[in-house]
């Protein structure tokens, strides 16, 4: 009788790891975020003066569960002052302040440090874990001092930590710093009289940091080629 009662209890526990491990799987995510940015330049060189609001809306394509390519779209605004900088500055711009209007468009790559999901659809799969990316984007800027609006090529790095709060939802929190080929996203191209050049000589970049929740879709095919061991 025992010996029948722990065959059950086997049989019972193999048939709940098979359907748990075919959850499926998610390739999509999306959903938007919320943080803060700040302009680093001729005006402003600290990482936390003067930060800005600024919004993303964003998608991410699950390559593996290490791997993804990311996209979003972001609004906020830049502000500096010559005031920040106990520095020399020429007399016409001694007294200088600007904002820039920004929108940032970028698209990364991303990979975890551990496989990312619920552990029901990957073996071995980590609700939590950090992530590092880098990738390539554009930058338009109009500061309000300027005549024109600036576009620009950046470079964006960065890293941080996602959570799987469910099934399906997905929390992230991540620092960014984006490198850009313009030193006119504050109005003002080489005060110091430095010419700027090459990719990111002597130009404008901005930090970002930013809490983000995605919700997932797109199940993968449970009969298709999957990423399970």
């Amino acid at each position: 009788m025992k010996r029948a009662i722990g065959c059950w209890m086997l049989l019972l526990m193999m048939t709940v790891s098979v359907q748990a491990q075919m959850e499926p799987e998610y390739r999509l995510e999306v959903g938007g975020g919320i943080g803060a940015v700040t302009y680093l330049g001729d005006f402003n060189s600290n990482l936390f003066r003067d930060m800005q609001p600024m919004g993303s809306l964003l998608a991410k394509y699950r390559i593996d569960p290490r791997q993804a390519l990311a996209m979003n779209i972001s609004y906020g605004q830049l502000k500096g002052s010559s005031s920040n900088e106990k520095t020399y500055y020429p007399d016409s711009i001694k007294d200088y302040s600007f904002k820039s209007n920004l929108v940032d468009v970028g698209l990364r790559y991303e990979y975890n440090f551990w496989p990312y999901g619920t552990g029901q659809e990957y073996r071995g799969a980590k609700r939590l874990t950090p992530y590092i990316y880098i990738g390539m984007g554009a930058t338009i800027a109009k500061a309000d001092t300027a005549d024109k609006t600036e576009v620009a090529f950046n470079l964006p790095l960065g890293g941080g930590v996602k959570y799987k709060m469910a099934d399906r939802l997905n929390l992230g929190v991540e620092w960014t710093i984006h490198f850009t080929t313009s030193d006119m996203l504050d109005g003002v191209k080489d005060p110091y009289g430095i010419t700027s050049g090459g990719l990111f000589k002597n130009t404008d970049c901005y930090s970002q940091l930013r809490v983000s929740v995605t919700y997932d879709l797109w199940a993968k095919c449970k009969t298709c080629h999957n990423d399970r061991d």
